[in-house]
């Protein structure tokens, strides 16, 4: 089955979460006159026709390495061409270097079509749209005027790289060197592995931010600068020079994204690789965070595509394949297995946790799109604070849906979902690196429950707590039919959040050691309880008779997934004490 880009849905999605009163509160006047719709239905039918075919190609020929080459697969390079001709890489861009300056959050929903039509296709741009954020950020206008038009155009792609074999998650441990040379540049010489689209014919350049030491820098990770290396030096009049002093030493063999070129980088083999730094030296981190956060949310929406996809495709089998009889039909024959229960309560889990998943991300996107347009300082620390408290929840709440429902989607295929040709097992496996990458979901948790939750001394979080219940009350007096039990199973649950989180503000101030042990389970009790209470502001945002459908999936949550709540506020509160015992048990 091929995907179909579902955009009505994400139209309204994008609206519902934050787009219409972006533009009611003039804080996006250029969404006027229907703008978002038409972007949104455009880059639908993109991913549809041109982006999802390279999906099983991608999977089944991959990238190739050859003498230092780095081929993708065929259709690649032409449905590359076309999109970056088409200004998609330029949507949030600035407008001052050719990009469009349209909100986060459309260029998020945008994605969430291209991604769930190919993944690896698409974690080039996804990147490169970090690095663009990062150079426009904290870049000397030198730099700027250099490199930027061309990422924003898509004539160039940009990279990441922060990965070495002993500095993973520890990114201080890195051992990449930067020495200053006499005109101003730094030489860079090192090692860096999983580097995504680091080698790849489908631009001219490559764009390469790296973190490296100098030889003064304090250690761990406040002496570690960003530098841009280029594959090919630009001349002055804009043209292409000499190749740099990097290369591709070979690609990884991969359990998905086969499309997806993952290289390990040389720097330095001969004089080194020419460096410029971006920001000040020594405080790096702090510039490549700009391109992480932005990474850490695309890859959340990888977990929401993944989990689109993978719900048509079973849906689409489950509604074709007959096998047995359901209980209560009548005549000959068998049945479709759609007509199954436990298959329709699968399906309904699918669907369920990828709407609200995707409510999650689009939320943090317009808390980002406040943070940059709102003039007032107070409401832009707000902003601020929002996005940075969602991020981590986004990133590994939805990361860990779309491996559960790609899994749940071969589960309703049966033994054809085992078989590669079916096309359900493909999903699993490119979205199971989605939990590690960008910061393993267990290091999200440390991130949210030690970073995050204190944030204005736990007003930030409080802030949103409020909102929730604003909305369960809501829908509790306008007692709309087809929800049922939900504003009740939802009430206990965001009380079940409060005091998991009051706990959690006390354990990360005064026990830390505790405030870890319990941190996952934490943060799975958030994407849950704002997961539901989501699903209810989308269904209450759809007039009818349109949103008996939202109604159902919110009262499905509500009684099917919500009440996991509970048990995960006692995991919580027992977190530290059933670890006490646990170094005998490892042999540690």
């Amino acid at each position: 089955m091929n995907f179909s880009a579902p955009i009505a849905d994400i139209t309204f999605m994008a609206k519902a979460f934050g787009l219409d009163a972006l533009e009611a509160e003039g804080l996006a006047p250029e969404l006027a006159d229907g703008l978002a719709e038409a972007v949104l239905e455009e880059a639908g039918k993109f991913a549809s026709d041109r982006i999802a075919p390279l999906n099983r190609v991608g999977d089944t020929i991959g990238a190739r390495f050859e003498s230092g080459i780095v081929t993708t697969p065929p259709g690649w390079q032409e449905t590359y061409r076309d999109w970056a001709a088409g200004g998609w890489n330029g949507l949030t861009a600035p407008t001052a270097y050719g990009g469009q300056g349209l909100p986060h959050l459309l260029q998020l929903a945008c994605s969430d079509m291209w991604t769930a039509a190919s993944m690896a296709f698409m974690l080039g741009p996804m990147l490169t749209s970090g690095a663009i954020d990062a150079l426009a950020a904290h870049g000397s206008e030198d730099l700027k005027s250099i490199y930027l038009d061309k990422l924003i155009s898509g004539e160039w792609m940009g990279t990441m790289n922060l990965t070495e074999p002993q500095a993973g998650s520890d990114v201080g441990a890195l051992k990449t060197r930067a020495e200053r040379a006499s005109d101003g540049s730094y030489r860079i010489t090192g090692q860096k592995i999983y580097i995504t689209y680091g080698e790849h014919d489908l631009t001219a350049n490559i764009i390469h931010l790296v973190l490296a030491r100098l030889p003064d820098a304090p250690s761990g990770s406040r002496g570690i600068s960003l530098f841009l290396v280029p594959k090919f030096l630009v001349n002055a009049d804009g043209s292409l020079g000499a190749r740099n002093d990097v290369r591709c030493a070979g690609l990884e063999s991969k359990l998905g994204i086969h499309g997806s070129p993952t290289c390990t980088m040389i720097y330095g083999d001969q004089d080194g690789a020419i460096g410029y730094l971006i920001g000040e030296e020594n405080r790096g981190l702090n510039c490549m965070f700009t391109m992480m956060n932005s990474a850490r949310l695309g890859v959340g929406l990888q977990g929401v595509a993944i989990g689109e996809r993978a719900y048509q495709l079973a849906l689409s089998y489950a509604k074709d394949r007959k096998q047995g009889r359901a209980f209560g039909t009548k005549g000959e024959g068998s049945s479709a297995i759609i007509e199954h229960a436990d298959i329709r309560r699968m399906l309904m889990i699918m669907r369920a946790k990828t709407d609200a998943a995707r409510a999650i991300c689009y939320m943090t996107a317009a808390a980002i799109d406040r943070a940059h347009r709102e003039q007032d300082p107070e409401k832009k620390k707000i902003a601020d604070e929002r996005a940075a408290l969602l991020t981590p929840v986004a990133k590994s709440w939805s990361t860990d849906i779309g491996i559960e429902v790609a899994s749940i989607g071969i589960q309703i295929h049966g033994g054809m979902g085992f078989i590669e040709g079916s096309g359900a097992a493909q999903h699993l496996r490119d979205a199971r690196i989605a939990a590690i990458y960008e910061g393993t979901n267990g290091i999200q948790a440390i991130d949210l429950v030690t970073r995050k939750l204190p944030l204005s001394e736990g007003e930030t979080v409080n802030a949103l707590v409020r909102e929730m219940m604003g909305l369960i009350d809501l829908l509790d007096e306008t007692n709309r039919p087809g929800f049922g039990e939900t504003a009740n199973i939802l009430s206990n649950a965001l009380a079940s959040f409060e005091r998991a989180t009051l706990y959690m503000l006390d354990a990360s101030k005064n026990r830390p050691a505790d405030a870890l042990a319990s941190a996952t389970a934490y943060q799975t009790l958030f994407g849950v309880t704002l997961g539901g209470v989501a699903l209810v502001k989308a269904a209450l945002a759809e007039p009818a008779p349109h949103n008996d459908k939202r109604a159902a999936t919110a009262k499905f949550f509500a009684e099917q997934i919500v009440p996991d709540a509970f048990g995960l506020e006692r995991i919580v509160f027992s977190g530290a004490s059933a670890l006490a015992a646990s170094d005998s048990v490892l042999e540690i």
